[in-house]
This record gives structure tokens, sequence and C-alpha cells, in this order.
């Protein structure tokens, strides 16, 4: 079997919810546009991935998969990631981790409709469901922390993360009231978004240590080594950083052997794909840490988590980035979470979940080929 082409299919994206998550992103634009990557072969069968998120439309991304990735995939053997993803790692100075991962993302999807398999069974499955926990917008006020918390604890999901003003005196008031309107047996924490010098984080950190928050998220600046290892030896409440500055696999070295962080983060889209993504949490198990999935950016890179999170030990919790609308896209049904608050293994071939071509077609921009 042989890839044959590679196209980006380009649809417009519109009324996306205005929404706020730290003081980098104000605001989400009213518009975006996603990618269908779609991968093809000579026996006609087919991977597809989605490109782009709300605030970084496909369109930016798309034409250096078309000019870099396409020529070393066409005419190779689509089951050859661990090679394909080798070559196009290696081109980290003319491509974004973004574009690998749409590519291998289309070609675990099409390597499951190969085989028959769900993605995650290819893996290995540990699990058949997974507990999910929702994150929040940044609210205007205390009181829409407290309010959402609650709405979400009486929709059954397993806990709440705070993304806060990022003034710590607010930040510490905004996570004592969520604390005391939801009690003191749901989950929390706190991603305070590279808000803190060492001093703030240090405070902020005792105070929901106090709150038994479950753990601090990036609460200094994404590549201030030094003082998160000189944070965490302060700190009971475990600490999480490598969201933002771990891009590739031997970008995590540095934080592990300078103990400064007890739990790793990555996604698909920010780590390079599903391939990337189970290298990293193989290395996490190698040192009995954590890896927390974050948010994927977009549907299809969700489900790629959820399938990574269904073979996987050592990870907690799917993550939801609220509100939906400004995230999920895309597909002919969404992931589903049932009334006890669990995300469940996807069933079919592949990734399992079909993109809206109908809705792409009618939405259609440009293809890229």
């Amino acid at each position: 079997m042989k890839i044959t082409d590679l196209t980006v299919t380009l649809f417009k994206w519109e009324n996306i919810p205005l929404k706020s998550y730290d003081h980098a992103v104000k605001s989400v634009a009213g518009t975006s546009d996603l990618g269908l990557v779609r991968i093809t072969t000579d026996e006609g069968i087919e991977g597809h991935a989605l490109l782009g998120l709300c605030v970084h439309p496909a369109s930016l991304e798309a034409p250096y998969i078309i000019r870099f990735l396409k020529p070393m995939l066409m005419g190779q053997n689509p089951l050859d990631r661990e090679r394909l993803f080798q070559s196009m790692s290696r081109m980290r100075a003319q491509v974004s981790t973004l574009a690998v991962c749409a590519v291998d993302v289309a070609l675990w999807d099409l390597a499951g409709k190969i085989s028959g398999l769900p993605v995650h069974a290819m893996i290995g499955t540990f699990r058949h469901k997974i507990p999910v926990y929702a994150s929040s917008e940044q609210h205007d006020s205390v009181d829409g922390y407290v309010e959402q918390a609650l709405a979400v604890q009486d929709a059954g999901l397993h806990g709440y993360k705070l993304h806060p003003k990022q003034n710590w005196r607010e930040d510490i008031a905004a996570c004592q009231a969520v604390r005391k309107a939801v009690g003191d047996d749901f989950n929390l924490m706190l991603d305070s978004r590279s808000a803190y010098d060492l001093g703030e984080a240090v405070k902020v950190g005792r105070a929901i240590e106090e709150l038994a928050f479950l753990w601090y998220e990036d609460p200094l600046p994404v590549t201030d080594i030094y003082n998160y290892a000189k944070l965490r030896e302060s700190m009971d409440i475990p600490v999480m950083a490598t969201e933002f500055p771990a891009g590739w696999l031997d970008d995590y070295a540095p934080w592990i052997m300078n103990k400064a962080t007890d739990m790793l983060r990555g996604d698909v889209m920010i780590k390079g794909g599903i391939t990337s993504m189970l290298k990293i949490a193989h290395l996490a198990e190698a040192f009995a840490m954590k890896l927390e999935i974050h948010h994927g950016g977009n549907s299809m890179n969700d489900v790629a988590n959820l399938h990574i999170q269904m073979a996987i030990p050592n990870t907690s919790f799917m993550e939801v980035l609220l509100p939906h609308e400004a995230w999920w896209h895309g597909l002919v049904e969404e992931i589903q979470i049932d009334s006890d608050g669990f995300a469940h293994a996807p069933g079919k071939p592949g990734l399992g979940y079909e993109i809206d071509l109908e809705l792409v077609e009618r939405q259609k921009i440009a293809v890229l080929s």
C-alpha cells in the first residue's frame, strides 16, 4: 500500500463564542477556519484529521503541510508511521507541531481503518472509560467561577479547573470561594497561565494547598526551569509544567533532570501527534510520573487524545475546555460524556469519529494539494 495524495480542505468556522483565557488571549475571534487533512492510498482507504483551532486558523499551517510534509509522504507506506514521524520531526525548523500532529493523527486513523481496529486497541487498550473534568474560561467576577463550578458539579463531572484573572490576591479569593461552594470532596485544580513571579507563586500555592486542590498548573513563566525547581521544593501540592515549552520529546529532559515539575503535560496538537504523545507518556512512566493530557484544541484532536488516554496507565482525567462551542466543531457527532461524567473508548476502526463532510463542503474556502 502506498500514499497517493495528501490534501487540506480549508472550511469556515463561524459564530465562535467570544471568550478570554489569559492576558495573552484576550478573546477568541468570532470566525476562524479549520482544515480537513485527508491522506489517500492506492487501495482507496483514507485517513482524516482536523487542522486548526479557534485562535489559530488552519490557513496559517496548511501551506507548510503541502510544501514540506507532503513530498516526504508521497509514495510511502502509510503504516511506516515511526519512520515518517522521525522524518517530519527533523523538519522542526520548517514546520510546527500543529502541522506534524495533523499528518500523524491522519496516519493513525488510516492505520486503524486498514486493521479494522480503534487506535487505542492498536496501541494496546488499558481502560475503557475515563473521568472528565471541565476547565474554565476567565470570568469577570468570583461569582462567575462559583456558578460554573456548581454547574459542572451538578452535571456529574469529576472536577473543575480555574483559569483565574492572573492577579494573585484575586486568584486566591476565587479559589477560596469555589472550594466553599462545591464542598471538600470535589476535585479542584488551578491553572494560572504563567501569571506569577516566584514569590507570588509560593503564596498562591500555599493557599490552594490548604484548600486541598489536586494540582497547581503553570504558575511561572513557561521556560523558567530554575524557579520551577525552587517552587516545587517548597510545595506539598503537585506542581505541573511543560504544557507549552516542550514541543518535542527531547525538550522534556531538562524538566525531569532538574526535578522542576511533578507531572508532565501535553496534548497531540502541541506535542506533534499520537506518536509523539505515546513517547512522552512512556517517558513519564519510566520516572513514575503522571502525564495529564491537555485539551487538543479541536474536536478530532480531542478524539486522538481520548485514544491515548485509553491506552496509557499514567493519566487521570480527560479535560474539556469551556465553553464546548469555542473548541469543538466539524464532527458529525462530538465526544459524548455520560451522566456519570465519563468519556468512553471509541469502538469503531481508526479514530472512530467522522468529520462532517457536508459541513466541510458547504463552508469550503479552498483545497490545498
